[in-house]
Order: C-alpha cells, then sequence, then structure tokens
C-alpha cells in the first residue's frame, strides 16, 4: 500500500511507462514538470504546441528537447483538439493541460463528437493529500469541478475517489461522506445524500470500499472524536477517503491544509477516457510531479 506521495513515483519506476500528452505545451512550466517526470523515469511523453517556441524554452532551460515527441500546432484551441486527438488514437494515456487556457482546455475534453467523455459521464477532480498531521494519505473530491454536486454526481464521486485509493493499493477504503453533522437532518441535503450513499453500498451497489455518513469532518479524520461521540463505525476516526457536499467545503479544506498545515499533494480530473492534469502556473514543482505521477498511477490500473 502507498503511503506517501514519492512511494508513487518508486511504484512507477517499476512498471511499463504510460505516455502523457501535453496540449499547448509552450511555456516552461509546462515542459518543466514533464520532463522532471521523464527524469524520474515514469513516464514518455510528447508536446503538443509551437515547435519553434518549445525548442526555445528547451535550450533556455537546459531541457533535452529530444527526450520528447513534438507535435507542431501553434494555435492554442487547435492544439488542445489535437491533444484529445492523441489520446483517442491510443498514442497517449493520459492528457495534460499546458499554457492554454482552462476553459478550451475543458472544451476540448468535453467536445460531445471529437472529445474524451463516454456517454453519461461525470467529470470530477480528485486530490491525494499527504498532510504531516494525518498517519496516511488522504483522497478527496470535489475541490474544483462541480460546484453543488447532485445526489448522482456524489455517487460518481464516491466511486472515483475509491478507485483512486484502490490504486494506492488500498484493497477496501474507507470513505467519509462529509456534513456539518454526523446526525441525519432532513433539512440539510448533505445529510440525506450521505444517508442514501451510505446505504447504497450497505446493500452492494456501491463496492469494494466501506462507506459511511453523514460524518462531520473531526469524526471522519479523528479518532478522538469519533470516541467521545461514540460512534460505531469501521470509517470513523480513520478514513482514506473524503467526498464534500460542495466545492465550497472541499476547496477550503484544500487550502487550509496547504497553506497552513504545508500538505503537499498530487490532484487529476477524472471521468474523462483518461486522467487529465489541470495543473497551474502557482503549482509547485512537487505538485505538477505528484500530478503526474498519480495520473500514470491511475492510468496503469484503469
Amino acid at each position: 500500500m502507498i503511503t506517501r506521495l514519492d512511494q508513487i513515483i518508486e511504484v512507477l519506476k517499476n512498471n511499463e511507462k504510460k505516455r502523457l500528452v501535453a496540449a499547448y505545451a509552450n511555456d516552461s512550466h509546462t515542459i518543466g514538470a514533464v520532463y522532471d517526470a521523464i527524469q524520474h523515469g515514469i513516464v514518455d511523453a510528447t508536446l503538443v504546441g509551437d515547435r519553434e517556441t518549445i525548442e526555445k524554452t528547451c535550450a533556455e532551460h537546459n531541457f533535452d528537447s529530444s527526450k520528447f515527441t513534438i507535435v507542431h500546432e501553434p494555435d492554442e484551441l487547435k492544439a488542445a483538439q489535437k491533444a484529445v486527438e492523441l489520446i483517442n488514437n491510443g498514442e497517449g494515456d493520459m492528457i495534460m493541460k499546458g499554457l492554454v487556457s482552462t476553459d478550451k482546455y475543458m472544451k476540448a475534453i468535453l467536445n460531445k463528437e471529437t472529445g474524451l467523455m463516454p456517454p453519461k459521464a461525470v467529470l470530477s477532480h480528485v486530490t491525494v493529500m499527504e498532510s504531516p498531521n494525518y498517519h496516511k494519505l488522504i483522497v478527496f473530491s470535489d475541490v474544483a469541478v462541480i460546484p453543488q454536486p447532485d445526489l448522482n454526481q456524489k455517487i460518481a464521486i464516491t466511486n472515483y475517489v475509491i478507485n483512486v485509493a484502490r490504486a494506492l493499493g488500498i484493497d477496501k477504503p474507507k470513505v467519509a461522506l462529509i456534513a456539518a453533522t454526523e446526525q441525519v437532518l432532513l433539512k440539510m441535503e448533505a445529510c440525506v445524500h450521505a444517508a442514501i450513499i451510505s446505504k447504497m453500498a450497505d446493500r452492494g451497489q456501491i463496492k469494494n470500499a466501506y462507506v459511511d455518513g453523514p460524518l462531520a469532518i473531526d469524526v471522519a479524520i479523528d479518532k478522538e472524536s469519533a470516541e467521545i461521540k461514540k460512534l460505531d463505525s469501521p470509517v470513523a476516526g480513520d478514513a482514506d477517503c473524503l467526498v464534500f457536499p460542495n466545492i465550497e467545503s472541499g476547496n477550503v479544506f484544500y487550502k487550509v491544509n496547504t497553506k497552513l498545515a504545508k500538505a503537499e499533494l498530487g490532484a487529476m480530473v477524472v471521468g474523462a477516457k483518461c486522467p487529465a492534469i489541470l495543473s497551474s502556473r502557482g503549482d509547485s514543482v512537487k505538485t505538477k510531479l505528484y500530478s503526474i505521477a498519480l495520473a500514470a498511477l491511475v492510468a496503469q490500473n484503469k
């Protein structure tokens, strides 16, 4: 079982490499992150973008451009579309956002005719976080894509975090469905949804995990709080996965942990035909590397 983010890299070194396709990779941030992953021996990579700009950037930062396959496409939107086309043609196993704007990147992925979305699929963001104040990795969702997930979307999100946790080697992950309280209060949608999903898991409609909720965040991740409140649950106090009721709660958890607790993480968008990396300029070098490694790990376990 993987218990630290750097262990993902070690696991990948022993497996067959997956190919990453970077969309409009004209910037040093993207090229540097991909080059770092190549140097660690965990992926092969194709950069789609302006060849002259890519080669100039590589020369300026002492990146060996021969390490990449470069596909020349100088137009931003067409580069994103070309990256998606390469994935659909079997020439890549995961896609990464380069300098292309997020809306154009997502437009290429979501295109109903030429994109990467299976019928009726739900796109969601999954984070794997390593906190110095928790005894293992935490897999959680959604902090970036779905503002107010409905019940069907929460069911999909629950299955996504289970799949990612299992890729990390956790045979039967413990999933906490987060609300403001562990009481089932009918006027609180988060409580009602959590109770329904928890019962679905009890009946075998959601498999390969212990699922419990509603659970407040303290009883989900703090054993003492769970004991004080006398919760009899295989999940309480020891959660592997957290499903948040909305984007605000998930996003606040994400940012408080990274800014105040100095947690490190890897993250990706799931639900498409392949993992999609949505890194930003503000991400650390480690975060970008861990995000690529996480996507490669999940691609190997699809």
